[in-house]
């Protein structure tokens, strides 16, 4: 394949445009009953209604590329909980306990899952007569002070024709990184991530736990695309907020089908146990922001609830997508005539000569050509610019897919060229070199320093400075002053919290 070179300088900066991009990467799937694995569904940062609120469940995006420092190795990073507000205590992000957590590979491209990566999750509290998530400074992922603690087991299930061959464990009770509830409370964060990678027999390594999240765009294109008013774009609307990570490393040879086809398609998929005892498959991801910007608002939930060997059920929502209807009528850029075929080709079969499997059956996948070396200089538009290396060949974190999708739906494969974006290039923070890759969560837990201190004081003494009276020196009894003061003071919070607690008792008890 030759490559398309873009340079990107001078693009339009539409992000008005942005989520719609990835518009163009979707397809869907119709509901389905899976024999194994349960059903399928696809989602994003809240995509669909019924979804939205249950955020443990919600995939919100899946990353797959060729590891840049073990190319013989493809890693995979599936998130969710979208959102996360770091400072979202005293109850902070745990993955759910009655859920299946399940990467899938198709290796053949028969948009059928040949192997699937089970993550199945369990919580563990030591003391539950606090409402403290650690009740002292974490050194460790077995401290005594971290009251609240996951662990995990994975279990590689292989099929044949959405049929059961084989179940194996590979992994069991694995610790899972804490979220990061501050300095105080965590103050090496970076040691705490590091003793929960784990890594596994016959080359595999793993991580679970709380990460930045690697996604960056501009969302207020959902403000009626901006009203047609461009002056406030390039915030990434994501900036500061933490995610649930899964991140998987394997060598190529395991998930592949041979060093002849190395093409696997990938996506991500949530299975919740309900009143009976049975998993039911609640949502599905595989390329991004298909079901919140391609799919109309009657096909969402049901999108969510279908799986990618039964992706023509939504095929018009693709070969006749509404995004750039709307582009047209607000901005009078003209949009590409239909059917999109441009848009089945390239994000539901890969691009032919790249990441396009033989005898491909279209689906809704995240496409990886295992084979291809990763880039010494990662460009953000992938493929665009020249990239094999990126998108849509597989997702690196550093791919700016809101631009690339943005215009390729806007049809740059088929003569329209443009250079829209939504003028956010890159995430805030930056990513690591090593697995699991994706930055550290940030911790909302401190924030601006209180007056009269200094950046080199931890928080207690911070609290002591701030609350030290005026034209004093800060000993004997001041100190004893505020102590007491403060102590007055959370027991007066405890105590408005039991009655609060008491009236909604009695509230409860009246109503039922």
């Amino acid at each position: 394949m030759t490559p398309i070179s873009r340079s990107g300088a001078g693009r339009r900066t539409l992000a008005t445009l942005v989520c719609g991009a990835l518009a163009a990467g979707g397809l869907a799937a119709a509901g389905v009953t899976v024999l194994v694995p349960g059903a399928a569904s696809a989602s994003s940062h809240r995509e669909a209604p019924l979804i939205s609120g249950t955020p443990q469940y919600d995939n919100t995006d899946v990353y797959a590329f060729v590891s840049p420092d073990k190319p013989n190795t493809t890693t995979i990073v599936a998130n969710w909980i979208p959102f996360e507000e770091p400072a979202g205590g005293p109850n902070f992000y745990t993955f759910a306990d009655d859920a299946q957590y399940d990467i899938h590979i198709d290796n053949n491209g028969d948009a059928q899952g040949e192997l699937i990566y089970r993550y199945t999750f369990k919580t563990h509290r030591k003391n539950g007569n606090t409402f403290l998530y650690n009740t002292g400074p974490v050194t460790s992922l077995d401290d005594p002070d971290l009251n609240i603690t996951q662990s995990y087991d994975i279990d590689v299930l292989r099929l044949h024709n959405q049929r059961l061959v084989s179940k194996t464990k590979i992994a069991d009770d694995v610790p899972v990184a804490p979220s990061n509830v501050g300095k105080a409370s965590m103050p090496d964060y970076a040691k705490l991530r590091h003793h929960a990678i784990s890594k596994l027999a016959g080359g595999t390594t793993t991580f679970a736990g709380q990460a930045d999240d690697p996604f960056f765009l501009d969302l207020r294109v959902f403000d009626l695309l901006y009203g047609g008013n461009l002056t406030e774009v390039g915030r990434d609307t994501l900036k500061g907020y933490n995610v649930n990570s899964i991140a998987l490393q394997v060598p190529n040879d395991m998930i592949r089908e041979s060093a002849g086809q190395p093409v696997v398609g990938i996506w991500s998929t949530t299975q919740r146990k309900d009143a009976r005892g049975q998993y039911r498959q609640v949502s599905r991801l595989g390329m991004p922001l298909v079901n919140e910007v391609v799919n109309p608002q009657k096909d969402k939930d049901k999108f969510n609830a279908s799986a990618p060997w039964e992706d023509a059920q939504f095929l018009k929502n693709v070969t006749n997508p509404e995004l750039p209807k709307l582009i047209e009528g607000i901005y009078k850029i003209k949009a590409p005539a239909e059917p999109r075929n441009d848009l089945v080709d390239v994000f539901l079969k890969g691009v032919k000569g790249l990441n396009q499997p033989p005898h491909v059956r279209p689906a809704e996948e995240l496409r990886l050509n295992t084979s291809i070396k990763p880039s010494m200089h990662p460009k953000r538009l992938g493929v665009l610019d020249g990239d094999n290396a990126g998108f849509p060949n597989g997702r690196r974190l550093t791919d700016d897919v809101i631009d690339a999708s943005l215009q390729v739906v806007e049809g740059e494969l088929v003569g329209s060229k443009n250079d829209l974006g939504d003028a956010v290039d890159k995430n805030d923070k930056s990513f690591e070199k090593s697995f699991p890759y994706v930055a550290e969560p940030t911790s909302g837990s401190r924030g601006a320093l209180a007056k009269g201190t200094t950046s080199g004081t931890d928080v207690r003494s911070q609290l002591g400075d701030a609350l030290q009276p005026a034209g004093t020196s800060g000993g004997g009894t001041d100190t004893v002053l505020i102590a007491g003061s403060a102590a007055a003071g959370a027991a007066g919070i405890l105590l408005i919290g039991s009655g609060l607690l008491w009236w909604r008792r009695r509230m409860y008890n009246r109503a039922y």
